[in-house]
């Protein structure tokens, strides 16, 4: 009876974590008007392909001026994504994300024009829709966590003290009942089950395992295409050297299979080089002018430990998780040791950008999209430390780790920990402080 209960809550714990994050939402988001100051920021670029394709059917995005300096003129919350190519307008950010919203946002589109609503892309049943869709995407990727773990062999109980951990203990949480609109959720879901089934391919190569997975990384892709990074953590996925040669040798042997997997990749991953095309007349196009990555002065001290967006600073459970690579050192040192080279290559990339603390953000929001790597480690923690004593310790600290980053997300939204520019003075005069 009582396994019988454990893995009842294990099954139900990916349900149960999305019912408490929109009950938050509902109690945060619901009482406003979700057409005007809900998508900000990035989030407001990200999201525009929608209504520029299928109301407006405006790739150069003209109706950009009515929606933002008149219609839902906010000077708090203006934000201009637009740049110029061959004399063209174009968006700053990719369209992967719209496309991961396009279900939800096509259902809004429907609700508005049977409710009589006004149809512009931007009102109350669009956004509200969308913000739906990001919770739909908290859930898949928490389910395929859930799926890798019991790969891994964890105890159902400890992959629903990992689930809950990884969601309500990181800036996960806030980019799902916040700022839904920017693309972390979604990559965090697809990169989560591509990982997954990475790990199913190297367990048991299988063609249709390939052509699934090689179909998620294009779509990885084509929402942040730096996140093709994922493919260094292949070596770790597969677990030993033996796994990772017959994984390569399967592909070796199954070249239809390989040809079909790369083609669904840069189908899907391509499909920018065609907006671009259709925008300019130019397939490639640098949207992110004047930015970029400099690998020469990476800023890895302050991306992981500064007091104005250190990684583990703001969210200390990460932290804590790196336990797990010990632990795993000493199951499988080939594990360990591809695990952290990936994970020093993730940071080094992340910390080359030009804008190392990436604008306005809760922590380091870019490491959300490989949460699931994270979810690995601390479920091996839960499941491998020893003694029990020391593993009891270790579980209670998770629980007041979620609730101080619980805490400090609260005083992020309003304002108490400044959105960009926080210093050490500011970080301690504010760490126990409530919004008046």
């Amino acid at each position: 009876m009582k396994a019988l209960s454990i893995n009842s809550i294990s099954k139900t714990a990916p349900y149960v974590i999305v019912f408490l994050t929109a009950w938050v939402i509902a109690n945060i988001n619901l009482k406003k008007d979700y057409g005007n100051g809900i998508i900000e920021a990035d989030g407001k670029g990200y999201y525009a392909y929608l209504p520029a394709v299928f109301i407006y059917q405006d790739l150069n995005f003209r109706f950009f001026y009515d929606i933002e300096r008149v219609k839902y003129a906010s000077p708090n919350l203006y934000y201009n994504y637009l740049r110029t190519h061959n004399n063209r307008i174009i968006n700053k950010y990719y369209a992967g994300t719209a496309l991961a919203m396009l279900p939800f946002y096509l259902a809004g589109h429907a609700i508005t024009l049977i409710a009589g609503s006004d149809a512009d892309g931007y009102s109350y049943w669009y956004t509200l829709m969308v913000h739906i869709g990001a919770l739909f995407y908290l859930l898949m990727g928490v389910l395929a966590i859930q799926k890798l773990l019991r790969l891994y062999c964890i105890s159902e109980k400890y992959i629903a003290f990992t689930l809950g951990a990884i969601v309500f203990g990181t800036n996960l949480f806030y980019y799902t009942a916040v700022e839904f609109s920017m693309s972390h959720v979604y990559s965090f879901a697809f990169i989560a089950w591509f990982v997954y089934l990475a790990k199913r391919y190297f367990e048991k190569p299988d063609p249709a395992f390939i052509i699934i997975a090689a179909f998620l990384l294009g779509i990885i892709a084509f929402i942040r295409p730096v996140n093709v990074i994922v493919v260094a953590s292949l070596p770790f996925i597969a677990g030993s050297r033996g796994k990772l040669y017959d994984g390569i040798s399967f592909l070796v042997r199954h070249k239809i299979t390989l040809v079909t997997g790369i083609l669904a990749a840069v189908l899907i991953g391509g499909l920018q080089l065609l907006i671009y095309k259709l925008q300019t007349g130019d397939f490639i196009v640098y949207s992110y002018q004047g930015e970029g990555f400099n690998f020469l002065k990476p800023h890895i001290g302050a991306v992981l430990f500064s007091y104005r967006k250190g990684l583990f600073l703001y969210t200390p459970l990460l932290l804590f998780s790196l336990a797990g690579l010990l632990l795993l050192y000493r199951k499988s040192r080939f594990s360990a040791l591809m695990l952290l080279i990936f994970l020093v290559l993730l940071t080094y990339m992340i910390s080359s950008w030009h804008m190392w603390f990436y604008g306005g953000s809760f922590s380091q929001r870019v490491f959300i999209d490989f949460f699931v790597f994270f979810a690995v480690m601390l479920a091996l923690t839960y499941q491998e430390l020893k003694p029990a004593a020391l593993r009891k310790a270790y579980i209670v600290a998770t629980f007041v780790l979620v609730l101080f980053c619980q805490f400090q997300t609260y005083q992020y939204r309003h304002m108490i920990i400044h959105w960009s520019d926080m210093t050490k003075e500011m970080y301690w005069e504010a760490m126990f402080k409530l919004p008046k």
